[in-house]
């Protein structure tokens, strides 16, 4: 089956989009789609097929996909964004899921960011934050303690999503920020800390063979190839002043079933 990665257009209207933690300074559009267009270019390099989605060009968050759905491969949830303006963003990305996907919604009063789910193997932590709720945590379990997933629920602290803190880097590594998380919170795990001076750099897209970073966190990456993993860099400027990085642009689905 073919590895699938589903992304978005930037919205021209970016520049309005959601922000929680950082101060709104002028976005490039411009540069914001060809750094976009890299992105793409990266995961294709890396093996993806890539479904680029248009549409909603008046929605500014549309590019962070990842806050709009997760996708086991079982079935997808597709969530209810815990800032109100980003709930249209749903249905363009139920519709390209729908095929591929059996689908599960979250309902009131949850709400979910994807952004706030970190699966790592049959574990699935959902960060409280201020875009996600307890009410939701409860619905994931139900969706997917049937298919074997145990969920727990997580603290964040000190930025927007769980997925800020910490990602992924191989199936018993994880890249922390543990100013932002208490690492107590993960038992099991190994834990490679960004370095002090790149607080945001806990962001790491995991892909087959390399990791997906941004070229903002030249130490980190360092640490990260220390570690004996393969790094691909991208220029992610743009969507940073979006409080976005590197998995809050694409979907991934390991099998793109139909």
């Amino acid at each position: 089956m073919s590895k699938l990665a589903i992304t978005h257009a930037v919205s021209p209207a970016m520049g309005a989009c959601e922000l929680t933690h950082q101060a709104r300074v002028p976005i490039d559009f411009d540069l914001a789609r060809a750094q976009h267009r890299a992105y793409e270019q990266a995961l294709r390099d890396a093996g993806y097929l890539v479904d680029h989605l248009e549409g909603g060009v008046d929605l500014p968050d549309s590019v962070f996909v990842e806050d709009i759905a997760v996708v086991f491969d079982e079935l997808a949830v597709i969530t209810r964004p815990g800032a109100p303006s980003r709930r249209p963003e749903v249905t363009v990305i139920t519709r390209a899921l729908d095929r591929l996907r059996k689908l599960h919604f979250i309902v009131p009063p949850g709400t979910l960011d994807g952004g706030d789910v970190l699966v790592v193997g049959r574990r699935v932590f959902v960060g409280i934050s201020t875009r996600t709720n307890h009410d939701a945590a409860i619905q994931l379990h139900q969706m997917l303690s049937p298919h074997g997933y145990a969920i727990r629920e997580v603290t964040v602290t000190g930025c927007l999503h769980l997925k800020s803190a910490v990602t992924t880097l191989t199936d018993d590594l994880l890249l922390v920020n543990p100013a932002w998380i208490d690492t107590a919170q993960l038992p099991g795990f190994r834990f490679l800390e960004v370095d002090p001076a790149e607080p945001s750099g806990a962001n790491a897209l995991r892909l087959d063979d390399r990791i997906l970073y941004s070229n903002a966190f030249p130490r980190t990456a360092e640490r990260i190839r220390e570690a004996g993993l393969r790094v691909h860099t991208i220029e992610t400027t743009e969507v940073a002043k979006a409080e976005g990085a590197v998995t809050c642009c694409s979907l991934i689905l390991k099998e793109a079933r139909g």
